[in-house]
């Protein structure tokens, strides 16, 4: 059973067997950011166990741990009390923090005791938020971090750029919560955060996954596309799932989903919810090599846009290609999609899924996969008899993937060549926001290849490159996204 606090607890529910959950209730919840609930108490609670407090991710809520997860049951079978809260599942860490802040307090004095954070995914930036900047400390032990993108996500720079930001708006999923997770400024926030005199109060211990999930699952193209970066989850690398004080517990072969489930994890960091936690075996991370989140090596070529009729791209495939991934997103499942090689043969036998992540959620996506791809250009053809929007992702195996890289140096963004016989031409493209507005524009390199970003003030400049490189004979198509983030004083935060 769960019980709202300040409600009426209208029945004791007779416990099921342990596969089954700990507690039952009418009705799930009510998702009001604020409320929070305590589950079951088990019939004895060792005096070493502390309460646990579970907090949700991005446009999540306190039911995320007991629909299709057994993490709550987990916990009660192995005698622990639990408490679960309600966040803003869109808003901001500042926003979800004071909330957060609030409500630990109220918790901390319903238990009489301090509570072990567990959360999960952005939960984890909001209570760190909660307890660095809003003073929640004291009342907390520890906190544990279920695949938290600490640094922030590629796929929000994603969502927010010039070929993709108009499809994550039409989709509804551009708000306050993802502007906060794009790495620029998620580098503003480590910044007043890990220099901030309250960080080192709470030790903090993290997970980080490695699997996607079966193709065509909600993971599948979060993890193409971040795959990059590095090792991920689908929605989070696990560079950025690490902090450099904190306790790494363990990377394992979960998804974005799985890690929060508590025949997962929970018997991983259990010996950590009592008074007295046990000596770490986990690793601390002391150092974190620079560009540990925002690392991209040149993988993808990403374009997009709005038409009715027919529409085509022309992508360049580069000879030593091992394979390449066609992923055309659009707003509706309806769109007829063909792909020529420079042959003129055709393909057409796309997987169609619909996409259920966080970012785009709600788009559809065509996927084809090829190995060994002949070299020259192709043609993805897509027809639509209605107004369609939609978003290509092409993502290649190649030798070529790090041949060229972004570095951000103050308000200057440049193209670093790793291979000398490489040579490039680029378009850049800056959309810059503040309180909700847009400015685009387009931005030439000095000559050599450097960017300085436009003078706009306070924001995020969410920043596409676009290449057109060969390596002798041979010609190649990619596209880059970073973003950066500039402070009311004019400093620039990405790496």
């Amino acid at each position: 059973m769960i019980k709202k606090i300040s409600m009426i607890v209208l029945a004791l529910f007779l416990l099921l067997p342990s596969w089954s959950q700990a507690g039952s209730w009418k009705e799930d919840p009510s998702g009001v950011p604020g409320q929070w609930y305590v589950g079951t108490t088990p019939s004895y609670v060792a005096p070493s166990k502390q309460p646990i407090l579970f907090v949700h991710g991005l446009n999540s809520s306190s039911n995320t741990w007991w629909d299709d997860n057994n993490m709550y049951d987990t916990a009660y079978q192995n005698g622990y009390e639990t408490a679960f809260i309600d966040l803003y599942p869109t808003k901001n860490m500042w926003d979800n923090g004071a909330l957060l802040a609030q409500k630990i307090r109220d918790i901390y004095n319903y238990y009489g005791e301090k509570v072990v954070i567990v959360a999960h995914s952005k939960g984890g930036i909001d209570t760190q938020s909660a307890l660095v900047h809003y003073g929640a400390f004291p009342y907390v032990s520890r906190v544990i971090t279920l695949s938290t993108p600490h640094h922030g996500s590629q796929l929000a720079d994603l969502a927010y750029s010039s070929w993709a930001g108009w499809l994550a708006g039409i989709l509804g999923n551009k708000n306050d919560a993802t502007y906060s997770l794009q790495t620029g400024y998620m580098s503003y926030f480590r910044d007043v955060t890990d220099q901030h005199a309250n960080v080192s109060k709470i030790p903090i211990y993290t997970f980080g996954g490695t699997k996607w999930g079966s193709f065509g699952g909600s993971l599948y193209w979060g993890g193409l596309y971040l795959s990059g970066y590095g090792s991920n989850d689908g929605a989070v690398t696990v560079k950025s799932s690490r902090l450099p004080y904190a306790t790494e517990l363990k990377v394992g072969d979960w998804n974005h989903y799985s890690i929060k489930e508590g025949s997962s994890t929970f018997n991983l960091f259990k010996d950590y919810l009592n008074e007295t936690a046990i000596q770490s075996s986990g690793t601390l991370n002391q150092t974190t090599e620079r560009n540990s989140a925002s690392y991209h090596d040149a993988s993808s070529l990403i374009r997009g846009g709005e038409y009715q009729g027919k529409t085509q791209e022309k992508i360049q495939v580069e000879e030593g290609a091992t394979s390449i991934t066609f992923d055309w997103m659009s707003s509706s499942p309806s769109s007829r999609v063909i792909l020529k090689d420079p042959a003129q043969k055709v393909y057409s036998s796309f997987t169609v899924k619909k996409d259920e992540s966080d970012y785009f959620k709600g788009a559809y996506h065509h996927t084809l996969t090829l190995q060994t791809p002949i070299a020259g250009e192709w043609t993805l053809e897509s027809t639509s008899s209605n107004q369609e929007e939609y978003l290509l992702n092409v993502s290649f195996e190649s030798s070529l993937n790090d041949a060229v890289m972004v570095d951000v140096n103050q308000d200057e963004i440049s193209l670093k060549k790793k291979d000398s016989k490489v040579s490039l031409q680029q378009d850049m493209t800056i959309e810059f926001y503040k309180n909700g507005k847009l400015k685009e524009g387009k931005l030439k390199p000095k000559q050599n290849g450097t960017f300085k970003l436009p003078k706009l003030g306070e924001g995020v400049y969410n920043v596409t490159i676009d290449l057109n490189g060969s390596k002798g004979k041979n010609k190649f198509n990619r596209t880059l996204i970073k973003s950066v983030y500039v402070d009311a004083n004019g400093k620039v935060y990405g790496e």
